[in-house]
C-alpha cells in the first residue's frame, strides 16, 4: 500500500499537532487518528483535501467489515480533520456529512462478581506467604487496580514515589492530560510498601521492567495468570475488568454518579452511566422507596412533613 497523498501529509501533521497542543489529546488518540486519517488517504483518489462528499461516501464499503466502534472512530477522525481545514482556509465546505455514522451502541463491561476478587486475593495471600517478591508486587497492583480504579497506563507508569503513607491519595494526568485526585487505600498503601522495599533506589518506577516500567501487555499476562491460580476464568479478567469491578461495587455501596465519575476521570458522564446496568434492581427499589408518587414515597413524606402538633 502506498502512503497517504503529498497534498495531506503536511495538513495532517499540522492537524495532529493541533489535537495534541490545543486539545490535549492523549497520545494514543493521535496514534489512532493518524493511522485513520493516512488510511483514508490512501482509499480516496486525490488524497482528503481534494475529496469530495460523494468520493467520502465511497469509505463506507471500505469499512464494512470492520467493528462499528472502529467505523465511528475513523469517522470522528474525518469529521474532525475537515473541520480543521475549513477553519484553517484550506477548504471552503466540509465534505463530512457523507461519512458513514454508526449508531454508538456500547457494550455493557465485564463483570467480576465479589466472589471472584476474593479469590484472586486469596491466591495473591497464598503466593505472599511463600514469600515471593513477584506476590507482593502483584498485590500492589491488584489493590491499586480494584481499589482505585486506575487505568492500566496509569498504573504501570507511576513513579516509585507517587504512593506515600502519609498521603492517602494521588493526582494523575489521565487521558487529555486531564488531573484528578485518586483516593488511596491504606491496604493499597500497605501492599505498595511492601512491594517498593523490594524496588531499587535509582528506579524512577514504582513497577519496573528492565530499562522501562511494567508494559499494558505484561499486566494483561499478570492478571490472566492470577486468574488461572485463582481458580476464575481467565477470558473474563483483564486490567480493565478490575477498574470496572472498581466502579461497579462502589456503585452497589451507593456511591453518588458524579462523583465515581470524578474517581474514574471521565470526561463525559454518559461513559459513567453504563455502570447503572449492573445495579437496575437497587435503583428500582430506590425509586419505589423514595419517590413521592409511590406508596411508600408518599408514607415517608408524611413522616417526615407531619407538624408535631396542632398549629
Amino acid at each position: 500500500m502506498t502512503g497517504p497523498a503529498d497534498s495531506d501529509r503536511p495538513l495532517i501533521a499540522r492537524f495532529l499537532e493541533m489535537m495534541a497542543s490545543e486539545a490535549g489529546s492523549a497520545r494514543n488518540t493521535i496514534v489512532a487518528y493518524r493511522s485513520d486519517l493516512e488510511a483514508a488517504s490512501v482509499l480516496l483518489p486525490g488524497g482528503l483535501l481534494a475529496a469530495t462528499a460523494k468520493r467520502l461516501s465511497l469509505l463506507g464499503a471500505h469499512w464494512a467489515p470492520l467493528a462499528r466502534a472502529t467505523v465511528a472512530r475513523k469517522s470522528a477522525a474525518l469529521r474532525r480533520f475537515y473541520a480543521f481545514l475549513v477553519e484553517e482556509g484550506f477548504r471552503r465546505d466540509d465534505p463530512s456529512a457523507a461519512l458513514p455514522r454508526p449508531s454508538a451502541v456500547r457494550p455493557l463491561p465485564k463483570l467480576l462478581g465479589r466472589g471472584d476478587i476474593k479469590a484472586m486475593f486469596a491466591a495473591i495471600t497464598r503466593g505472599i506467604e511463600t514469600g515471593a517478591p513477584a506476590a507482593l508486587r502483584m498485590s500492589a497492583l491488584i489493590e491499586l487496580l480494584y481499589g482505585s480504579g486506575l487505568r492500566a497506563t496509569e498504573l504501570v507508569s507511576l513513579p516509585r514515589n507517587a504512593i506515600r503513607a502519609e498521603r492517602p491519595f494521588v493526582i494523575l494526568a489521565g487521558k487529555g492530560g486531564r488531573e484528578r485526585l485518586v483516593p488511596i487505600s491504606s491496604s493499597a498503601q500497605t501492599a505498595v510498601l511492601a512491594w517498593r522495599q523490594h524496588v531499587a533506589l535509582e528506579s524512577p518506577w514504582l513497577f519496573p521492567s528492565g530499562k522501562k516500567h511494567l508494559s499494558r501487555v505484561r499486566l494483561f499476562q499478570l492478571v490472566r495468570a492470577l486468574a488461572l491460580d485463582a481458580g476464575v476464568p481467565p477470558d473474563r479478567v483483564s486490567p480493565h475488568v478490575f477498574r470496572h469491578a472498581f466502579a461497579t461495587h462502589l456503585l452497589e455501596g451507593g456511591a453518588d454518579l458524579r462523583a465515581l465519575q470524578a474517581l474514574l476521570g471521565h470526561a463525559d458522564i454518559a461513559t459513567t452511566q453504563i455502570y447503572t446496568h449492573v445495579d437496575a434492581s437497587r435503583l428500582v427499589e430506590m425509586v419505589n422507596a423514595r419517590h413521592p408518587l409511590t406508596d411508600a414515597g408518599r408514607a415517608a413524606g408524611a413522616r417526615v412533613d407531619a407538624p408535631d402538633g396542632p398549629a
